[in-house]
């Protein structure tokens, strides 16, 4: 087995076609046919045939399908390896989630990074669907966001991500509070230690940050619970960009309780006593079993549990432009 036949193969399964993988591969189908074909031959499988709804895949077919994927990011995790020794840096990948990457991330990056001269730090924002994918397939060294058992792994090959996914090490280390808050002037204020009925919670404009996106998460749970209608909801490109705009008396924001302590001390926002809230959630880092495990990402499992971790996360004011390096640009509107 190549590179390129696992390439061409393991592309066939994440789009579903031939066609569409010799484009994602910017090769033509013929040599993604031809590709597949080796496999077969040397592996004394189909691994998957056409139907009318489309590919069918075999049992070997899933069971290579999940290795094709290990074994590419292997491959491209060495690659890397030898070029962090060859210049002497390391790099530690961060998938995190919408809520951690925007309330938490910056004061344990800057704290982290800070320890060593030779470490640079990538964050990447994922649904935590994605998570066990992306640690099996080594895109990304350590996850951080909700416990395994609130992200359901999707994949290609689901029943083989899943089982990889059961030996990876979890490790608690932060628990926080969601709450609902408005701004001074929103007509819910002046009732908000009443609490406010789920009708009327329901009624409302929800102003909410990336994190109601999808299925998985805190936000997504209390949207579900409370039962609020997609009219009702607006989002925004950031946490932050939806309370300032509750501040004004626009809506409902959900919020980090420890994020906006101080603008409900000083009066900026009310909050509200309502169903389902303040909803208790917890942040956990998850990386492959021990042998798995890079030595950089053990590192960062054992650093997130001290006090000086937890505080930084809680009071952390950001990282500078040379050690920061995200993985992913964002863009704003309007």
């Amino acid at each position: 087995m190549t590179p390129a036949q696992l390439r061409a193969f393991s592309a066939t399964v994440r789009l579903g076609s031939v066609k569409a993988a010799a484009a994602d591969l910017a090769v033509t189908e013929a040599a993604v046919s031809t590709h597949v074909a080796h496999l077969r031959r040397e592996l004394g499988d189909k691994l998957f045939t056409r139907t009318a709804q489309g590919l069918a895949f075999t049992p070997g077919g899933l069971r290579l399908a999940s290795r094709a994927a290990e074994l590419l990011g292997l491959q491209d995790r060495t690659v890397l390896e030898v070029r962090q020794a060859g210049s002497g840096r390391r790099l530690l990948r961060v998938a995190a989630s919408s809520l951690f990457a925007e309330h938490a991330a910056p004061g344990l990056i800057e704290l982290f990074a800070g320890r060593a001269d030779d470490l640079d730090v990538e964050l990447s924002v994922h649904s935590p669907q994605r998570f066990g994918a992306l640690l099996v397939n080594r895109a990304v060294d350590v996850a951080i966001g909700p416990p395994p058992a609130a992200a359901t792994v999707v994949d290609a090959a689901a029943a083989e991500t899943r089982h990889a996914a059961m030996s990876m090490n979890c490790t608690p280390f932060l628990n926080y509070q969601l709450i609902a808050v408005v701004g001074p002037d929103h007509p819910l204020a002046t009732g908000a230690a009443g609490g406010a009925g789920v009708r009327e919670l329901r009624e409302q404009t929800w102003l909410l940050g990336p994190s109601a996106v999808g299925r998985v998460g805190m936000v997504p749970s209390v949207l579900h619970c409370l039962g609020v209608p997609e009219h009702n909801q607006r989002i925004f490109q950031s946490h932050a960009a939806a309370v300032e705009e509750a501040k004004r008396g626009k809506g409902v924001a959900l919020a980090v309780a420890f994020a906006v302590a101080k603008d409900i001390a000083g009066g900026g926002l009310c909050r509200l006593d309502a169903p389902a809230l303040p909803a208790r959630g917890s942040w956990n880092v998850l990386a492959l079993a021990d042998r798995e495990e890079p030595p950089t990402a053990a590192e960062l499992r054992r650093f997130v549990t001290t006090p000086r971790a937890l505080q930084a996360m809680l009071r952390g004011t950001g990282v500078t432009a040379g050690r920061f390096r995200p993985a992913i640009h964002v863009t704003l509107w309007s």
